[in-house]
């Protein structure tokens, strides 16, 4: 069971929390806990480290959060030590880097660890409270290790072996409350897998173990047919396969981290995102297969992208084009969400928040010395989880839905991925695009029909 920081926002919710967990065992399940950090405290250690490199040292909100909590939640004078331990330590390093104003990948992967490091200490002693043994894990004292590249470490293969013979030690009738997020390295030093990773976290011990169902908590039910904050009338989506949900994750639902699905995939180990505010919902399975009874699966969009026109005509019939232009992105170190192309152009798609402008400068230059260059801002993906085995019908719908509405498609992408169909249109017509394909997918009066 893997809890979201919104889950654990404050002590009424880590209370919520720690009462659904001991009704889970009253049903005779037996679950390992992965928590991610209270509510906003990763963005907030992320502020104290900035304020800390002009100069200034502001823990006082993270104290009064954890601290706070525990109080509301009378806990006894061990467990606040322990709380005021890790404060302590969290300001000796906040001091650290006000003195040499310097704050590198490693020293801000072991700033942001202290969110998951309060948090299960929190949430195992509230557990003691109601009377479920439980004990607080870091991830590393299980076995959880990882590569150096801090910031988005990757998890080592060996963890799954070492996590194994780890939990296999443990006293069955307590419960592991362990931290998300983070690891070791080979040196002992702290590494975050990047944002999202307690899903990778509680997907890699699921494996590890193994478990028969990995449950993502969350604070909606389960996987939606569009984003409920765009499309009032969306609705949960019952099954997923897992490789609907990783391009889901990819292309825009921020549901579950797009790479957390990896380990479950590969161990075929089912993962079911719950709502932690409406814990009776069913939620959304994700599975290795399911049966195809509707058109379109959700839909999905990816915001201010770039469209780029790469043409060559010179090239026409030469081999070696598409190479010459793809080993310029691995140059340049960008990379890219949709491709099509024609034996003398190439259209794709660059998300702008994984690059900076010089990044982007370099590459159009380097790419105009062999094609014209056309660059398209502003544009949004807009991506059908689909049956694409039917594709002619799903994109017959899409047509004539998007020309009566007069919007425009710049590209159409449907490539390797067996489950995707991905349109181009600009960003301004994204929202509106979205609401009008799910009405005629997922509308009462739809004749194609819901999921």
């Amino acid at each position: 069971m893997k809890f979201g920081g919104s889950s654990l926002a404050n002590a009424e919710r880590v209370d919520y929390v720690a009462s659904l967990i001991k009704s889970q065992i009253e049903q005779g399940y037996r679950p390992t806990v992965v928590c991610s950090a209270m509510g906003k405290t990763t963005n907030n250690l992320l502020n104290a480290g900035h304020f800390a490199l002009e100069g200034s040292v502001y823990i006082d909100s993270l104290r009064t959060l954890h601290l706070s909590t525990a109080q509301e939640l009378g806990m006894g004078d061990e467990v606040l030590a322990a709380l005021e331990e890790l404060l302590d330590e969290l300001k000796n390093l906040l001091n650290g880097v006000s003195c040499l104003r310097e704050l590198t990948p490693r020293t801000l992967d072991y700033l942001v660890s202290f969110g998951e490091r309060l948090s299960v200490r929190i949430v195992a002693a509230r557990l003691n409270q109601l009377g479920v043994p439980a004990q607080h894990f870091e991830s590393w004292s299980l076995g959880l290790r990882t590569n150096s590249d801090f910031g988005k470490a990757e998890i080592l293969p060996e963890s799954y072996s070492a996590i194994k013979e780890a939990m296999k030690k443990l006293d069955d009738s307590m419960v592991a409350v362990v931290t998300g997020f983070i690891g070791h390295d080979s040196e002992g030093r702290i590494t975050t897998l990047g944002r999202g990773g307690s899903d990778l976290t509680a997907s890699t011990i699921g494996a590890a173990v193994p478990v028969d169902e990995i449950q993502v908590w969350k604070d909606v039910n389960g996987i939606m047919t569009a984003n409920p904050k765009v499309v009032s009338n969306a609705v949960p989506v019952p099954f997923v396969s897992f490789e609907e949900a990783s391009e889901l994750a990819y292309f825009g639902a921020e549901i579950l981290h797009p790479i957390s699905m990896v380990p479950a995939m590969r161990y075929n180990i089912q993962v079911r995102v719950k709502n932690s505010y409406n814990p009776d919902h069913p939620g959304t399975v994700i599975l290795a297969d399911k049966d195809y009874t509707q058109l379109v699966t959700a839909i999905t969009s990816k915001r201010n992208v770039e469209l780029l026109d790469i043409v060559s005509t010179w090239m026409l019939g030469q081999y070696g084009f598409l190479s010459r232009v793809f080993s310029i992105f691995e140059e340049q170190k960008v990379s890219v969400d949709c491709v099509a192309t024609s034996e003398v152009s190439i259209s794709l798609t660059l998300d702008t928040k994984k690059q900076d402008d010089h990044a982007e400068d370099r590459l159009v230059k380097a790419l105009s010395e062999i094609a014209a260059v056309t660059v398209h801002r502003d544009r949004a993906i807009i991506s059908l989880i689909a049956n694409v085995a039917r594709s002619s019908e799903v994109l017959s719908i899409v047509f004539n839905a998007l020309k009566e509405a007069g919007i425009q498609v710049e590209m159409l992408s449907q490539g390797a991925s067996k489950v995707n169909i991905s349109l181009i249109v600009k960003d301004e017509d994204a929202e509106r695009c979205t609401q009008i394909l799910h009405d005629r997918f997922f509308g009462e009066s739809s004749a194609v029909g819901g999921v």
